[in-house]
């Protein structure tokens, strides 16, 4: 056939070739790899951080070469570099900048990113544009680029991927992550369109969150970009992008442009902050910006690791979570975070097979056997046997021995141990009967242990239930044989309670009930189910058994039953057949009665309860229940009730409601009211609440947090901060914060963009009154001299601030007075050069007097000293002093109302300080001015006239402006300006009201006015004013004797304190106008009494009985706070002869009147009466006589005020008072004053209308600090210090006599208090007796009250509870550095730049007005500080401090009642560099020695760490050349050479020469003999290299026989050890330093011709789902002989996998059936909802 061609040999040659060919290669394929040694150790890594490289090598086995690379490569140590580890490239140039470079040393940077040789080591030398290849190649592991992972490696760029691979492509997506979908951010695209106004010259573009990545934003228009910064800590920055460049901010880059027209801003990211862009007005035309960034999705899914395994062997399950993680806050929250992201999926639950390894051996039991006794006590026993579970669940039993790793459970155990049940008999009945024989009856129960009524009791041992009983009273029937039965109820009380029988762990007959019958009367059948059953206690469940299991007899499962008369006919029946039918029922129509079933169960377990008897409708024969109308409703027993459980209860714990949540979300708080109580009786419901430790069990909680879950993002404000203006309209701010309330209680600031709601206002006016007027001062004028002391000047205009902020110029009237010294001050400037002054040092002092001196009598010459006011006679001469300290006297100057004095004829002024006038005349007072330098004090001298009055100042004296403004006033008010008022304060004429000034010198005028007035002087006093005035007339030298002698015991002039007058000038200014003139009055008496005894007592000093005579003598005023005299005293023998008549204060004689008649027209009485106007009087006389001497002056007051004199009331020339007419305007109290200058007396008398009452008023407010008694009429008010004693008269009349009550706050005073006629004293007075007490007068005629207010008064004080202040600085700024002030002082340090809160802890009452003060001036005035007055005036806050803070703080507190200063000092702490000393020098001779100044940091001249002085400038110090001279010569050696041999000993040498370095530097060569004077001749000849000539030696190889690494391979070993070269061994650390030879090597052997060797696949645990798995033996088995080796032979290889998953196919739902065995775990777990349980385990999970 043409088809089948003949195949010639040589096609089959060919075809036989191919094929071998063919088998060739492919073999050499397979063994190409072959030929190679295993791959060695990976190298240490080229760098230690920042991604480096590792390689590992291989050598070739083959004689021939190999195919491939014997070199591999690595990435390693793929974690960042600290910061401070910089650029490793950078790092390999800055290597070459100890090597020269053509000559010369360069500083070398690195130059990245060469496109054609990114792998070469190019650098440029720093300041120049000089570019060199230092290294052809980089070091690897070093990156090609900088903005990329690929690194170099052996010179060549090899690409490496985000996952750190070599030869990876993988890259990060926008997110950041590493081969990422994009799916963790969301990109964000928008445009801006600025809305800037004048008004808003900033907005906000876009807030960019924390992480987000490639950030590009393109600002187009005139407006500019900067930024603002918040890091996670809350640290706040910004950045203003005024230039080009790349800027590192909050350690994020930003590449900045800023372009003519545009701006450009990029930021990789991620970001380390939030960044808000903002955009700022910087031209009229609108911009827009154009943004794009990808945002971080901070709230993303995480999964859980595998939850722990469901069993710990034999095989179990585990099962993994979600949960919802924060990257910000790096802690889990709630679940609807990540449900806010729609990209957020959350995974599904993993579930994965564990602990697969057998199960070791256990100790299993079987059931336990029944228990041998039912009650008091029996025995089970069971089975224990060892046994194993293998994978698929099967178990086997195995020998004991393999459990013994755990003790044996115990095979027996006791059981029912509970005492058996017991007949229990109640109390018997009554006898049936009331006579004769009867019976009675009684319950018999069985009862358990646990007091239950149950059965199992033996019949045998039952109690009767019936017995007879005996009444003992006669029976009139004839008695019956037999007892009469009882009858309902106790007959069916008696019957015994059927036993039920229950179900026990030994097999025993369980009947059920019996059915019902089988016929509706007459006789039937009843028929029941007997089940042979047990009890199984391991499973508390009942089973049934076959019936022979049952011993003992089966109960009856059928009987008869009668279910009554049918037809109404009672049946008869045959005895024979009804024994057995009906059991022996004898009385048929009572087949059914009602009976007693025992009783409930307590109501009540303590306190009381109560049980009831349970009555059932029974069949008699039966003893089953029946239906209840089957029994004769009317037969029903009685309800029977008893009490039990009597005992009180425990005490035990009473909880109430819980309250509502105290905050909706975040963590929120109930509480609930629990105490210990003890129930005594419940039926009283008797309750005691006990204390806690009474009760036993532990008390329940009180609190519990509810709501506890993250609340969601809202607005959180916070305080307003104080207004930027106290009035005008000012600005106060506060902080808006995006807050989350977390469910621990803690807070979470969020990006604004979290808050949905609109953000509250953060900012709102304030303040808006109009501020009061006040004076705007200009700046001081230049001082008015060059030189010495000057004045400087300055303007005020009165303004306000309106509520919107506008200040205004206003009328100066609306502004508070202007302090004169506001307006001018004194000026000193550098002393005017004068020929002989010398410099002072110190401030010259001159110590004056503040006396107030006035002349009574005439003398010739009169010494002062500056200081005071002097009021003298005229013709007197004055010689003035002005004593001064560290200043030269004659250098004093003095001036006269403002004009130098120089001496004349009628004044002298003297060189040493002194100023004479001769004889005073009227153009001698004014004031006179003593200058010493800068240091003045001044003297007024005012004269007195002939008319005891005041001479006035001439106006040809005053001065031109002062006569100018006179002039222009009208004539009448230029009169007032200088007659001198009678009242101490001055009218005010309008010629000072328009600003001319007051005699500088009249301040005490009006008191000295009334003091020479006074009416009550001596007449001797008085008639010496005369005689003076008509000495003055006569122009007469000498003076009568007589009128010296009656003068004697006269002042010549009188001296008092300034200080007095200025307590009386003080007190009267708070009296109310129209007092002030009377107490005026009464207190200038005083003062004269007071001056006139003090020289009295001073007299009788001076004067004694005997003879003596005195010559002019000079008395020393006596240091006494009260006034004193200075008098010369004259006496003359005849004086001592003489008598006198004796001194004594006014005495007003009381006398008492007649009767007065109501009728009488004219009345007269005397002082100390009552008067009652009458319609009828037309006059009334009142008389006061006074006595004393010198003879008392009368004056009249009423109601307090002097009595105006008129036609109407009349002053009699026996001093008595007439009233003519008399109103009812006249009523009062009218009192007699009788006044000299020892005292006075006053008494006084009461006017009332027809007898009404009437109480005596003081209007006068009293002010007390120092007295410890205040005495006061009602009608004022006091205001005194604690502990003072207070009497409030209350002076009434009335007729008939008036009842006096005092009441205090309008509740009545009780007799406790101390009330002696109509007076109350109060003792010791303190803030509890503050308040309003009040007089009521009374009689018949009507009713009167008058009040006083006490108010205590508390000066100011240090608090002893320092508590409160310290609150308030704690509030005032928490973590300011702050000082409490104290009276001693305290002291504050602090650094310069910080801020401090100084404390005034004060109190009193009233509350102190607080002042501070800086170095004693107040802190407004001084200069450089700022500060804030808070806390009402007691806290100062000091900002920025800075050296001008530094001193001592003052706060002045100041009430009514006294002050308190107290001190604290701030030092201010600042660090300096100081240069001091030099250290020491460098060297000690030649050209190179220097000085290096030494700087240290100092504070406060203590050396301290130089980083604290960083910021400051640091010196610039210079090193200063030292020791520049000749060296001694000194011997100079070279190195030493190379040694002749390396081992076994040699020789090096070197060369020595005698030098001497000059100190020009220059080294020259000197003879040897100049050294060895100096120092010995060092050696030029050593030996070297000692130790011995070693080599490493080995044996020849071992057999083949080591551990198997491969298909017939094993290794073999050698010795390898160290020796000499005569073959002496040493330790190998000798040849430490050779390479050491290999000890093992690869080898063929036999005995590694092994695999693995595996089994059939067991049968798959599931046929269908996605968790069936199977198993398969594994073992390593020799190739020859097929049989089973140790597993570690065939290491070298993987092993094969000994279980997989099977059947991995969708189950059909025809057949629902579990696929695996933990399906009731699944079930229990709940797990049936998740789809992966549900489809394995259908069957368990379909019947949940």
């Amino acid at each position: 056939m043409e088809s089948c061609r003949r195949v010639t040999p040589g096609t089959l040659l060919r075809l036989l070739a191919f094929l071998l060919l063919s088998s060739r290669t492919a073999r050499s394929e397979e063994d190409r790899e072959g030929l190679w040694d295993a791959w060695g150790p990976w190298s240490e890594c080229s760098r230690t951080c920042g991604g480096g490289a590792s390689y590992s090598l291989r050598r070739c086995l083959s004689s021939k070469s190999c195919e491939g690379r014997n070199i591999r490569y690595r990435t390693c140590s793929n974690v960042d570099c600290p910061p401070e580890a910089g650029d490793f490239r950078a790092q390999q140039c800055s290597a070459h900048n100890d090597v020269k470079h053509h000559g010369q040393f360069y500083e070398w940077l690195p130059v990245s990113n060469d496109p054609d040789n990114p792998c070469s080591l190019k650098c440029q030398a720093k300041g120049t544009s000089l570019v060199v290849e230092l290294a052809p190649k980089v070091l690897d592991g070093t990156r090609c680029y900088t903005e990329s992972l690929d690194m170099c490696i052996s010179g060549l760029c090899q690409i490496v991927g985000c996952d750190h691979q070599l030869g990876s492509t993988i890259k990060e997506d926008n997110c950041g992550v590493c081969n990422g979908d994009g799916s963790t951010c969301r990109l964000v695209r928008g445009q801006y369109k600025s809305q800037l106004s004048a008004t808003k010259l900033d907005d906000t573009v876009v807030a960019i969150p924390y992480g987000s990545r490639h950030i590009r934003l393109v600002l187009k228009g005139p407006d500019h970009l900067y930024l603002e910064t918040k890091t996670l800590q809350g640290t706040k920055g910004e950045n203003s992008l005024s230039s080009t460049g790349n800027f590192l901010v909050d350690n994020s880059t930003v590449d900045f442009q800023k372009l003519p027209d545009k701006e450009i801003l990029r930021m990789a990211g991620p970001l380390t902050a939030d960044f808000i862009i903002k955009i700022r007005d910087s031209g009229p035309a609108d911009s827009t910006v154009q943004f794009i960034f990808y945002q971080p999705i901070i709230h993303r899914w995480r999964e859980t690791d595998f939850f722990p395994c469901s069993a710990t062997c034999g095989g179990g399950y585990q099962l993994t979570s979600a949960e919802c993680y924060d990257l910000r806050s790096s802690r889990v929250v709630a679940d609807q975070y990540c449900h806010y992201y729609p990209e957020n999926i959350k995974p599904k639950p993993k579930l994965q097979e564990c602990n697969l390894d057998p199960c070791p051996a256990r100790w299993e039991a079987t059931p336990w056997t029944a228990c041998s006794s039912s009650c008091g006590g029996g025995i089970q026993s069971r089975a224990v046997s060892c046994v194993e579970e293998d994978i698929q669940g099967h178990v086997t039993s195995v020998e004991e021995w393999k459990c013994m790793y755990t003790p044996k459970m115990p095979t027996v155990q006791p059981c029912n141990i509970f005492d058996c049940p017991k007949w229990l008999a109640q109390e018997w009945s009554p006898c049936t009967v009331t006579c004769g024989q009867g019976l009675r009856y009684r319950v018999v129960l069985c009862i358990d242990h646990r007091g239950m009524h149950t059965g199992g009791c033996s019949a045998k041992t039952k109690p009767h239930i019936k017995e007879e009983c005996i009444i003992p009273t006669p029976c009139y029937k004839p008695k019956e044989k037999l007892p009469v039965e009882a009858k309902l109820p106790w007959f069916k009380q008696a019957q015994e309670l059927e036993e039920g029988a229950a179900v026990s762990e030994e097999p025993s007959f369980i009947p059920e009930a019996w059915s019902a019958c089988t016929v509706t009367c007459g006789v039937g059948t009843q028929v029941r189910t007997v089940r042979c059953q047990v009890l199984l206690s391991f499973s508390q469940s009942v089973a049934d058994l076959p019936v022979d299991e049952c011993e003992g007899p089966k109960p009856a499962s059928q009987r008869a039953c009668y279910a009554g008369p049918c037809n109404g006919e009672i049946p008869e029946f045959n005895p024979e057949n009804t024994d057995g039918l009906l059991g022996g029922l004898q009385d048929l129509d009572e087949l059914y009665d009602w009976e007693y079933e025992g009783f409930t169960k307590c109501s009540e377990s303590c306190g009381g309860g109560v049980q009831e008897a349970v009555v059932s409708c029974l069949n008699k024969q039966t003893r089953e229940l029946a239906d209840e109308n089957l029994c004769v409703t009317s037969q029903r027993p009685p309800q029977l009730l008893k009490s039990c459980n009597l005992d009180p209860c425990p005490a035990r714990w009473e909880v109430g409601k819980w309250s509502p949540c105290s905050l909706t979300c975040g963590v929120g708080l109930q509480t609930r009211d629990v105490f210990c109580s003890h129930l005594l009786s419940r039926e009283m419901n008797e309750m005691v609440i006990l204390a806690d430790e009474l009760c036993r069990h532990p008390k329940p909680s009180t609190v519990q947090a509810c709501n506890r879950f993250n609340c969601a993002p809202a607005w959180y404000p916070a305080q307003w901060q104080q207004c930027s203006r106290t009035c005008g309209g000012g600005v106060q701010k506060r902080d808006v914060l995006c807050k989350q309330r977390m469910a621990d209680g803690s807070f979470l600031e969020l990006p604004e963009t979290f808050c949905s709601a609109s953000k509250p206002a953060s900012q709102q006016a304030c303040k808006k009154d109009d501020c009061p007027s006040e004076w705007l001062l200009s700046n001081w004028t230049e001082c008015s001299v060059s030189c010495g002391e000057g004045t400087q000047t300055r303007s005020a205009i009165c303004q306000r601030v309106l509520k919107t902020g506008v200040s205004t110029v206003v009328n100066s009237t609306l502004c508070p007075p202007l302090p004169f010294s506001s307006s001018i001050r004194p000026c000193m400037l550098a002393t005017c050069a004068r020929p002989g002054q010398p410099s002072t040092k110190y401030i010259p002092h001159i110590a004056a007097a503040r006396n107030i001196y006035i002349q009574t009598r005439r003398q010739k010459k009169l010494h002062f000293i500056v200081g005071g006011f002097a009021y003298l006679l005229p013709k007197t001469a004055v010689v003035l002093r002005c004593p001064t300290r560290r200043f030269r006297k004659p250098l004093i100057t003095w001036e006269k109302d403002g004009q130098h004095l120089i001496s004349s004829a009628h004044v002298t002024v003297a060189p040493f300080g002194y100023l004479k006038i001769h004889r005073l005349k009227p153009s001698d007072a004014g004031v006179y001015t003593c200058s010493a330098g800068p240091t003045r004090e001044q003297f007024v001298i005012k004269l007195i006239g002939g008319n005891r009055k005041l001479v006035a100042r001439p106006l040809s004296l005053w001065s031109e402006d002062e006569a100018l403004q006179l002039r222009k006033a009208k004539p009448k008010e230029a009169l007032q300006t200088h007659k001198h008022q009678n009242g101490i304060f001055s009218n005010g004429s309008k010629a000072e009201k328009r600003g001319l000034a007051a005699d500088p010198g009249s301040r005490y005028d009006g008191i000295v006015s009334l003091l020479l007035e006074q009416g009550g002087w001596p007449g001797e006093l008085l008639a010496s004013w005369e005689v003076q005035d008509s000495t003055e007339r006569n122009a007469s030298s000498e003076e009568d004797p007589n009128t010296e002698q009656a003068l004697l015991h006269l002042p010549f002039t009188m001296v008092t304190e300034q200080k007095r007058l200025d307590d009386i000038l003080t007190n009267l200014s708070q009296q109310p106008e129209e007092l002030r003139d009377l107490y005026s009055k009464h207190m200038v008496a005083q003062l004269a009494q007071d001056l006139f005894r003090s020289h009295l007592e001073h007299q009788d000093v001076l004067l004694k009985p005997s003879e003596q005579r005195f010559s002019l003598v000079a008395v020393p005023p006596p240091r006494k706070h009260v006034s004193s005299f200075s008098s010369p005293l004259r006496s003359s023998s005849a004086e001592s002869g003489g008598s006198r008549r004796p001194y004594r204060k006014p005495t007003i004689l009381r006398k008492i009147s007649a009767a007065q008649q109501l009728s009488a027209s004219e009345v007269v009485t005397h002082l100390g009466q009552t008067v009652a106007l009458a319609s009828g009087t037309l006059s009334v006389l009142l008389h006061c006589e006074a006595v004393g001497n010198p003879r008392p002056a009368i004056s009249w007051a009423r109601n307090g005020e002097e009595v105006q004199l008129s036609d109407r009331i009349l002053l009699q020339p026996d001093d008595s008072l007439q009233i003519l007419a008399p109103v009812e305007a006249d009523v009062g109290f009218y009192t007699c004053n009788a006044t000299n200058a020892l005292g006075y007396d006053s008494v006084s008398i009461a006017v009332t209308l027809a007898g009404k009452p009437l109480v005596k008023t003081s209007r006068m407010t009293v002010v007390n600090t120092e007295k410890p008694a205040v005495t006061v009429d009602i009608g004022g008010t006091i205001r005194t210090v604690r502990g003072v004693n207070v009497t409030i008269n209350c002076q009434v009349a009335g007729v008939p006599e008036v009842e006096v009550t005092w009441f205090r706050n309008k509740s009545k005073l009780g007799s406790s208090h101390h009330l002696h006629e109509a007076s109350l004293l109060l003792t010791n007075v303190s803030f509890s007796d503050q308040g309003l007490y009040s007089c009521r007068a009374t009689n018949l005629h009507g009713m009167l009250t008058e009040n006083t207010q006490l108010l205590i008064l508390d000066p100011p004080q240090v608090p002893t509870q320092l508590e409160d202040i310290r609150a308030l600085l704690s509030a005032t700024g928490p973590n300011l550095p702050s000082v409490l002030m104290s009276p001693l002082g305290t002291q504050l340090v602090l650094d310069p730049g910080n801020s401090a809160l100084l404390a005034c802890p004060i109190k009193g009452h009233p509350t102190p007005n607080i002042t501070w003060f800086h170095d004693s001036q107040p802190v407004a005035a001084a200069t450089g500080l700022t500060y804030h007055i808070l806390g009402a005036g007691q806290i100062l806050h000091v900002a920025n401090l800075s050296g001008e803070a530094q001193g001592e703080f003052s706060c002045l507190a100041q009430n009514e009642a006294g002050i308190l200063t107290q001190k604290a000092s701030l030092v201010i702490q600042d660090y300096w560099w100081s240069v001091d000393r030099l250290v020491t020098c460098s060297a000690s001779c030649g050209n190179r020695g220097i000085h290096q100044p030494h700087v240290r940091c100092l504070l406060n001249n203590t050396e301290v760490n130089p980083e604290h002085c960083a910021g400051k400038p640091r010196p610039a110090v210079q090193p200063i050349p030292c020791n520049r001279r000749d060296c001694p010569s000194r011997w100079m050696v070279t190195s030493w050479s190379a040694c002749t041999r390396s081992c076994g000993g040699g020789i090096q040498t070197r060369r020595v020469t005698c030098q001497k370095l000059k100190a020009s530097g220059i080294s020259t060569p000197v003879s040897n003999d100049m050294c060895t004077q100096l120092a010995k001749r060092p050696v030029d000849t050593q030996a070297c290299n000692q130790q011995l000539c070693v080599e490493w030696a080995f044996s020849s190889w071992g057999q083949c026989n080591g551990p198997c690494i491969g298909p017939r391979l094993a290794m073999q070993h050698r010795q390898v050890f160290c020796q000499t070269r005569d073959g002496i061994t040493l330790p190998s650390e000798q040849c430490s330093a050779l390479p050491r030879p290999v000890s093992t090597q690869n080898c063929w052997s036999d005995a590694c011709s092994v695999h693995w060797r595996v089994s059939l696949w067991t049968l798959c645990t599931a046929t269908c789902g996605n968790y069936g798995f199977q198993s398969r033996r594994v073992e390593c088995v020799h190739a020859r002989t097929n049989k089973a080796v140790p597993e570690h032979l065939c290491s070298w290889g993987p092993r094969p996998a000994n279980w997989q998953r099977c059947n991995i196919t969708p189950c059909e739902n025809t057949e629902c059936r579990d696929t695996t065995r933990h399906c009731e775990k699944v079930k229990q777990l709940k797990l049936c909802q998740l789809s992966q349980f549900r489809s394995r385990c259908c069957g368990t999970c379909g019947k949940a």
